[in-house]
Protein backbone atom coordinates (compact mmCIF):
# COMPACT_ATOMS: atom_id res chain seq x y z
CA UNK A 1 0.00 0.00 0.00
CA UNK A 2 1.19 3.86 -0.49
CA UNK A 3 -0.15 6.06 1.48
CA UNK A 4 -0.95 9.46 0.87
CA UNK A 5 1.25 10.71 3.93
CA UNK A 6 4.07 9.29 5.90
CA UNK A 7 5.12 11.37 8.86
CA UNK A 8 8.75 10.48 10.38
CA UNK A 9 8.45 11.56 14.33
CA UNK A 10 5.43 10.54 17.07
CA UNK A 11 6.08 13.70 18.78
CA UNK A 12 3.18 16.18 19.54
CA UNK A 13 4.20 18.29 16.12
CA UNK A 14 4.18 15.09 14.12
CA UNK A 15 1.32 13.80 15.68
CA UNK A 16 -0.50 17.34 14.95
CA UNK A 17 0.73 17.40 11.40
CA UNK A 18 -0.95 13.92 10.55
CA UNK A 19 -3.85 14.95 12.10
CA UNK A 20 -4.16 18.19 10.20
CA UNK A 21 -3.47 16.41 6.70
CA UNK A 22 -6.56 14.72 7.68
CA UNK A 23 -8.43 17.42 8.50
CA UNK A 24 -7.19 19.06 4.93
CA UNK A 25 -7.74 16.69 2.95
CA UNK A 26 -10.50 14.11 4.21
CA UNK A 27 -10.37 10.66 3.21
CA UNK A 28 -6.37 10.54 2.42
CA UNK A 29 -4.29 7.46 3.50
CA UNK A 30 -1.81 8.60 6.40
CA UNK A 31 1.09 6.88 7.56
CA UNK A 32 2.64 7.87 11.17
CA UNK A 33 6.65 6.54 11.99
CA UNK A 34 7.58 6.14 15.52
CA UNK A 35 11.33 5.29 16.35
CA UNK A 36 10.40 4.55 20.61
CA UNK A 37 7.51 2.30 22.17
CA UNK A 38 5.77 4.67 22.87
CA UNK A 39 4.56 8.14 21.25
CA UNK A 40 5.63 11.64 22.94
CA UNK A 41 8.43 9.91 24.63
CA UNK A 42 10.73 12.89 24.86
CA UNK A 43 9.99 17.00 23.99
CA UNK A 44 6.27 16.31 24.57
CA UNK A 45 6.13 14.35 27.42
CA UNK A 46 9.82 16.13 29.59
CA UNK A 47 8.98 19.31 29.61
CA UNK A 48 6.98 22.18 32.23
CA UNK A 49 3.59 21.57 30.65
CA UNK A 50 3.36 25.47 30.54
CA UNK A 51 0.52 26.96 27.69
CA UNK A 52 2.74 29.94 26.57
CA UNK A 53 0.95 33.56 25.82
CA UNK A 54 3.74 34.63 23.25
CA UNK A 55 5.20 37.38 25.18
CA UNK A 56 8.60 36.22 24.77
CA UNK A 57 8.80 35.94 20.57
CA UNK A 58 9.63 38.81 18.44
CA UNK A 59 6.47 40.31 16.57
CA UNK A 60 6.70 38.76 13.21
CA UNK A 61 7.74 35.70 13.78
CA UNK A 62 6.35 32.36 12.81
CA UNK A 63 6.89 31.43 17.10
CA UNK A 64 5.01 35.12 17.60
CA UNK A 65 2.40 34.50 15.38
CA UNK A 66 1.90 30.71 15.76
CA UNK A 67 2.21 30.36 19.55
CA UNK A 68 -0.50 32.96 20.17
CA UNK A 69 -2.82 31.50 17.29
CA UNK A 70 -1.76 27.96 18.99
CA UNK A 71 -2.42 28.45 22.21
CA UNK A 72 -6.20 29.31 21.36
CA UNK A 73 -6.31 26.15 19.51
CA UNK A 74 -4.67 23.92 22.09
CA UNK A 75 -7.04 25.13 24.73
CA UNK A 76 -10.21 24.17 22.54
CA UNK A 77 -9.20 20.97 21.73
CA UNK A 78 -8.54 20.74 25.58
CA UNK A 79 -12.36 21.55 26.33
CA UNK A 80 -13.29 19.81 23.10
CA UNK A 81 -11.63 16.57 24.36
CA UNK A 82 -11.96 16.98 28.27
CA UNK A 83 -8.17 17.53 28.58
CA UNK A 84 -7.37 18.69 32.06
CA UNK A 85 -5.73 22.16 31.73
CA UNK A 86 -5.97 25.16 33.82
CA UNK A 87 -5.25 28.94 32.98
CA UNK A 88 -3.47 30.38 36.14
CA UNK A 89 -1.50 33.35 34.75
CA UNK A 90 2.27 33.78 34.95
CA UNK A 91 4.37 36.41 36.46
CA UNK A 92 7.48 37.68 34.78
CA UNK A 93 9.36 39.81 37.71
CA UNK A 94 12.69 41.82 37.26
CA UNK A 95 14.96 41.96 40.36
CA UNK A 96 17.67 43.92 38.98
CA UNK A 97 17.91 47.31 37.42
CA UNK A 98 19.49 46.60 34.79
CA UNK A 99 16.53 43.93 33.33
CA UNK A 100 13.91 46.36 33.90
CA UNK A 101 14.27 48.14 30.56
CA UNK A 102 13.95 44.52 28.79
CA UNK A 103 10.44 44.11 31.13
CA UNK A 104 9.31 46.89 29.38
CA UNK A 105 10.71 45.36 26.08
CA UNK A 106 8.40 42.06 26.76
CA UNK A 107 5.46 43.88 28.08
CA UNK A 108 5.56 46.18 24.46
CA UNK A 109 6.49 43.06 22.78
CA UNK A 110 3.27 41.04 24.24
CA UNK A 111 1.04 43.92 23.35
CA UNK A 112 2.16 44.23 20.12
CA UNK A 113 1.88 40.10 19.76
CA UNK A 114 -1.98 40.87 20.38
CA UNK A 115 -1.80 39.22 23.94
CA UNK A 116 -4.63 40.33 26.03
CA UNK A 117 -5.12 41.03 29.85
CA UNK A 118 -0.67 41.82 30.50
CA UNK A 119 -0.76 43.71 32.68
CA UNK A 120 2.79 45.76 34.46
CA UNK A 121 2.93 44.88 38.28
CA UNK A 122 5.00 47.63 40.44
CA UNK A 123 6.72 46.18 43.45
CA UNK A 124 3.96 47.02 46.02
CA UNK A 125 1.80 45.13 44.38
CA UNK A 126 3.39 41.94 43.16
CA UNK A 127 2.84 40.07 46.49
CA UNK A 128 -1.25 40.71 45.61
CA UNK A 129 -0.49 38.24 42.47
CA UNK A 130 2.41 35.50 44.31
CA UNK A 131 2.62 36.51 48.03
CA UNK A 132 5.82 35.12 48.58
CA UNK A 133 7.48 36.77 45.20
CA UNK A 134 9.86 39.45 45.16
CA UNK A 135 10.89 41.93 42.94
CA UNK A 136 11.05 45.71 41.54
CA UNK A 137 8.77 45.36 38.82
CA UNK A 138 6.57 42.75 37.14
CA UNK A 139 4.30 41.81 34.09
CA UNK A 140 1.11 39.96 35.25
CA UNK A 141 0.22 37.53 32.08
CA UNK A 142 -2.95 36.08 32.63
CA UNK A 143 -3.10 33.79 29.66
CA UNK A 144 -0.69 31.67 30.50
CA UNK A 145 -1.86 28.06 31.72
CA UNK A 146 -0.73 24.21 31.72
CA UNK A 147 -2.01 20.90 30.12
CA UNK A 148 -0.28 17.41 30.38
CA UNK A 149 1.35 17.41 26.57
CA UNK A 150 1.41 13.12 26.95
CA UNK A 151 -2.20 13.41 27.07
CA UNK A 152 -2.31 16.05 24.53
CA UNK A 153 -0.23 13.23 22.36
CA UNK A 154 -2.34 10.47 23.39
CA UNK A 155 -5.78 12.11 22.61
CA UNK A 156 -4.80 13.44 19.17
CA UNK A 157 -3.57 9.86 17.83
CA UNK A 158 -7.06 8.59 19.19
CA UNK A 159 -8.14 10.82 16.55
CA UNK A 160 -5.60 10.06 13.40
CA UNK A 161 -6.81 6.45 14.52
CA UNK A 162 -10.24 7.08 14.20
CA UNK A 163 -9.84 8.33 10.71
CA UNK A 164 -8.60 5.96 9.10
CA UNK A 165 -4.80 6.39 9.74
CA UNK A 166 -2.14 4.19 10.88
CA UNK A 167 0.37 4.99 13.76
CA UNK A 168 3.79 2.26 13.61
CA UNK A 169 5.89 2.75 16.98
CA UNK A 170 9.24 0.73 17.43
CA UNK A 171 9.64 1.80 13.76
CA UNK A 172 12.98 3.69 13.55
CA UNK A 173 13.63 5.37 9.90
CA UNK A 174 16.79 4.23 8.30
CA UNK A 175 17.12 5.76 4.96
CA UNK A 176 14.84 7.69 2.59
CA UNK A 177 14.33 7.17 -1.58
CA UNK A 178 12.81 9.72 -3.28
CA UNK A 179 11.47 7.62 -6.62
CA UNK A 180 8.86 7.39 -9.77
CA UNK A 181 7.25 10.78 -7.71
CA UNK A 182 7.50 8.41 -4.62
CA UNK A 183 8.96 8.66 -0.90
CA UNK A 184 10.56 5.01 0.02
CA UNK A 185 10.87 5.24 3.41
CA UNK A 186 13.13 1.96 4.98
CA UNK A 187 12.78 1.45 8.52
CA UNK A 188 13.90 -1.18 10.98
CA UNK A 189 10.43 -2.93 10.38
CA UNK A 190 10.61 -2.97 6.83
CA UNK A 191 10.03 -0.32 3.53
CA UNK A 192 6.63 2.09 3.01
CA UNK A 193 5.95 4.04 0.66
CA UNK A 194 3.83 7.26 0.01
CA UNK A 195 3.38 10.53 -2.27
CA UNK A 196 4.39 13.05 0.33
CA UNK A 197 6.65 13.05 3.22
CA UNK A 198 6.97 14.95 6.49
CA UNK A 199 10.09 14.76 8.94
CA UNK A 200 9.28 15.87 12.02
CA UNK A 201 12.58 14.09 14.02
CA UNK A 202 12.70 16.16 17.00
CA UNK A 203 16.30 15.37 18.88
CA UNK A 204 17.35 13.56 15.56
CA UNK A 205 15.43 16.68 12.98
CA UNK A 206 18.63 17.80 11.49
CA UNK A 207 20.08 14.20 10.88
CA UNK A 208 16.51 12.69 9.42
CA UNK A 209 15.75 15.57 7.51
CA UNK A 210 19.13 15.58 5.77
CA UNK A 211 18.76 12.41 5.25
CA UNK A 212 15.87 13.00 2.82
CA UNK A 213 17.83 15.24 1.35
CA UNK A 214 17.41 19.01 3.14
CA UNK A 215 20.32 21.13 3.66
CA UNK A 216 23.01 19.87 5.76
CA UNK A 217 23.40 23.39 7.35
CA UNK A 218 22.46 23.23 10.90
CA UNK A 219 22.96 20.64 13.43
CA UNK A 220 20.52 19.76 16.86
CA UNK A 221 22.29 20.99 20.09
CA UNK A 222 21.06 19.06 22.80
CA UNK A 223 20.34 21.44 26.23
CA UNK A 224 19.52 19.31 28.78
CA UNK A 225 17.11 20.81 31.60
CA UNK A 226 16.80 19.91 34.86
CA UNK A 227 14.27 20.25 36.70
CA UNK A 228 13.42 20.09 41.15
CA UNK A 229 10.22 19.78 42.62
CA UNK A 230 8.80 21.58 45.45
CA UNK A 231 8.05 19.06 48.59
CA UNK A 232 4.34 18.99 48.76
CA UNK A 233 3.86 20.93 52.28
CA UNK A 234 6.17 23.83 50.36
CA UNK A 235 4.10 24.37 47.25
CA UNK A 236 1.90 26.96 48.79
CA UNK A 237 5.09 29.23 47.91
CA UNK A 238 4.28 29.27 44.50
CA UNK A 239 0.35 30.02 43.10
CA UNK A 240 0.32 30.38 39.53
CA UNK A 241 3.80 30.81 37.26
CA UNK A 242 6.64 32.51 38.02
CA UNK A 243 9.60 33.69 35.67
CA UNK A 244 12.85 35.64 35.06
CA UNK A 245 13.14 38.08 32.72
CA UNK A 246 15.09 36.26 30.11
CA UNK A 247 18.79 36.54 29.01
CA UNK A 248 19.27 38.68 25.80
CA UNK A 249 20.49 36.80 22.34
CA UNK A 250 19.28 32.96 24.14
CA UNK A 251 16.11 31.35 23.44
CA UNK A 252 15.75 30.06 27.10
CA UNK A 253 14.21 31.62 30.02
CA UNK A 254 15.99 31.22 32.80
CA UNK A 255 15.44 29.04 36.20
CA UNK A 256 11.30 29.46 37.03
CA UNK A 257 8.63 27.98 38.76
CA UNK A 258 5.80 26.34 37.48
CA UNK A 259 2.55 24.21 38.81
CA UNK A 260 1.43 21.04 36.95
CA UNK A 261 -1.83 19.95 36.18
CA UNK A 262 -1.53 17.23 38.62
CA UNK A 263 -1.19 20.17 41.76
CA UNK A 264 2.57 19.74 42.05
CA UNK A 265 4.89 22.73 41.95
CA UNK A 266 8.28 22.29 39.72
CA UNK A 267 11.69 24.60 40.20
CA UNK A 268 13.96 24.87 36.67
CA UNK A 269 14.84 23.78 33.90
CA UNK A 270 18.38 25.34 33.68
CA UNK A 271 20.02 24.64 30.33
CA UNK A 272 23.56 22.56 30.67
CA UNK A 273 24.74 21.01 26.91
CA UNK A 274 23.87 17.31 27.17
CA UNK A 275 26.54 14.54 25.68
CA UNK A 276 23.86 12.78 23.73
CA UNK A 277 21.33 13.75 21.92
CA UNK A 278 18.91 11.90 24.61
CA UNK A 279 21.47 12.36 27.54
CA UNK A 280 18.57 12.93 30.42
CA UNK A 281 21.29 12.21 33.02
CA UNK A 282 24.89 13.58 33.53
CA UNK A 283 26.38 10.69 32.77
CA UNK A 284 25.12 9.30 29.74
CA UNK A 285 27.62 10.31 26.72
CA UNK A 286 27.53 9.47 23.21
CA UNK A 287 31.16 9.55 21.59
CA UNK A 288 29.15 9.82 17.76
CA UNK A 289 26.56 12.62 18.84
CA UNK A 290 29.66 14.61 20.70
CA UNK A 291 31.94 14.49 17.50
CA UNK A 292 29.52 15.39 15.13
CA UNK A 293 28.64 18.60 17.20
CA UNK A 294 31.91 18.86 17.75
CA UNK A 295 32.90 18.54 13.79
CA UNK A 296 30.41 21.70 12.86
CA UNK A 297 32.25 25.17 12.47
CA UNK A 298 29.29 26.40 14.37
CA UNK A 299 29.25 25.08 17.46
CA UNK A 300 32.70 26.49 18.37
CA UNK A 301 31.56 29.96 17.66
CA UNK A 302 28.72 29.16 19.62
CA UNK A 303 31.15 28.24 22.39
CA UNK A 304 32.85 31.18 22.24
CA UNK A 305 30.44 33.49 22.08
CA UNK A 306 28.01 31.87 25.02
CA UNK A 307 30.53 30.24 27.11
CA UNK A 308 30.23 32.43 30.03
CA UNK A 309 26.66 31.70 30.00
CA UNK A 310 27.06 27.78 29.72
CA UNK A 311 29.65 27.95 32.69
CA UNK A 312 26.83 28.97 34.82
CA UNK A 313 24.46 26.51 33.87
CA UNK A 314 27.07 23.84 34.24
CA UNK A 315 27.64 25.20 37.48
CA UNK A 316 24.30 25.51 39.04
CA UNK A 317 23.71 21.75 37.70
CA UNK A 318 26.69 20.95 39.72
CA UNK A 319 25.95 22.74 42.92
CA UNK A 320 22.36 22.80 44.22
CA UNK A 321 22.60 25.97 46.11
CA UNK A 322 23.89 27.77 43.72
CA UNK A 323 20.63 27.00 41.89
CA UNK A 324 18.57 27.13 44.59
CA UNK A 325 19.94 31.05 44.95
CA UNK A 326 18.98 31.29 40.98
CA UNK A 327 15.45 30.79 42.47
CA UNK A 328 15.92 32.56 45.65
CA UNK A 329 15.53 35.39 43.76
CA UNK A 330 12.10 35.41 42.24
CA UNK A 331 10.53 33.74 45.51
CA UNK A 332 13.47 34.26 48.81
CA UNK A 333 11.42 31.92 50.98
CA UNK A 334 12.53 28.83 48.83
CA UNK A 335 15.00 26.54 50.53
CA UNK A 336 17.04 23.60 49.84
CA UNK A 337 15.53 20.94 51.58
CA UNK A 338 12.48 22.63 49.91
CA UNK A 339 13.50 21.06 46.44
CA UNK A 340 13.11 16.97 45.45
CA UNK A 341 14.92 15.93 42.05
CA UNK A 342 12.69 15.53 39.49
CA UNK A 343 13.20 13.67 35.38
CA UNK A 344 14.90 16.25 33.44
CA UNK A 345 14.24 17.04 29.66
CA UNK A 346 16.38 17.37 26.49
CA UNK A 347 15.18 20.35 24.73
CA UNK A 348 16.82 19.77 20.42
CA UNK A 349 18.11 23.39 19.91
CA UNK A 350 19.19 23.81 16.01
CA UNK A 351 22.53 25.83 15.59
CA UNK A 352 23.42 27.51 12.14
CA UNK A 353 27.46 27.62 10.94
CA UNK A 354 27.60 31.14 12.14
CA UNK A 355 26.90 29.74 15.82
CA UNK A 356 23.33 31.08 16.08
CA UNK A 357 21.11 29.43 18.14
CA UNK A 358 18.17 29.46 15.47
CA UNK A 359 15.51 31.49 17.45
CA UNK A 360 12.49 30.76 14.79
CA UNK A 361 10.92 27.85 13.86
CA UNK A 362 12.64 26.32 10.48
CA UNK A 363 10.07 24.16 8.16
CA UNK A 364 12.21 23.51 4.93
CA UNK A 365 10.27 22.75 1.69
CA UNK A 366 11.41 20.48 -0.47
CA UNK A 367 10.18 17.86 -3.19
CA UNK A 368 6.69 16.46 -2.16
CA UNK A 369 8.03 17.09 1.31
CA UNK A 370 8.21 19.68 4.67
CA UNK A 371 11.10 19.01 6.57
CA UNK A 372 11.00 20.11 9.90
CA UNK A 373 14.44 21.39 11.39
CA UNK A 374 13.69 23.62 14.31
CA UNK A 375 10.80 23.53 16.56
CA UNK A 376 11.37 24.00 20.03
CA UNK A 377 9.38 25.69 22.92
CA UNK A 378 6.73 27.36 22.38
CA UNK A 379 6.10 24.07 19.76
CA UNK A 380 3.82 22.21 22.44
CA UNK A 381 1.54 24.92 22.62
CA UNK A 382 1.91 25.97 19.18
CA UNK A 383 1.42 22.71 17.79
CA UNK A 384 -2.05 22.35 16.04
CA UNK A 385 -0.61 26.05 14.11
CA UNK A 386 2.61 24.91 13.43
CA UNK A 387 1.47 21.51 11.83
CA UNK A 388 -0.75 23.76 9.45
CA UNK A 389 2.35 25.58 8.17
CA UNK A 390 3.82 22.10 7.80
CA UNK A 391 0.73 20.84 6.05
CA UNK A 392 1.04 23.72 3.81
CA UNK A 393 4.35 23.03 2.97
CA UNK A 394 4.27 19.52 2.11
CA UNK A 395 1.04 20.23 0.16
CA UNK A 396 2.32 23.22 -2.39
CA UNK A 397 5.34 21.44 -4.31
Amino acid sequence: MIADLAVIGGGIVGLASAHAWQNRFPGSSVLVLEKEPVLGAHQTSRNSGVIHSGIYYRPGSLKAKLCVAGARQMIAFCRENAIPHAMPGKLIVATRLDELPRLQQLYERGCANGIQGLELVERERIQDFEPHAAGLRAIWVPSAGIVDYGLVAARIAEHIRSAAGEIRTGCRALRFKREAAKWHVETTLGVFSSRRLITCGGLYADRVARSAGAPDNVRIAPFRGEYYALRQDRQSLVRSLIYPVPEPGLPFLGVHFTRDIQGGVHAGPNAVLAGRREGYRRRDMDLGDLAELACFKGFWKMAGRHWKTGLAEWSRSLCKPLFVRALQRLVPGVRSEDLLCAPAGVRAQALSADGALLDDFSIVQAEAAAHVRNVPSPAATAAFAVAQVIVETASSH
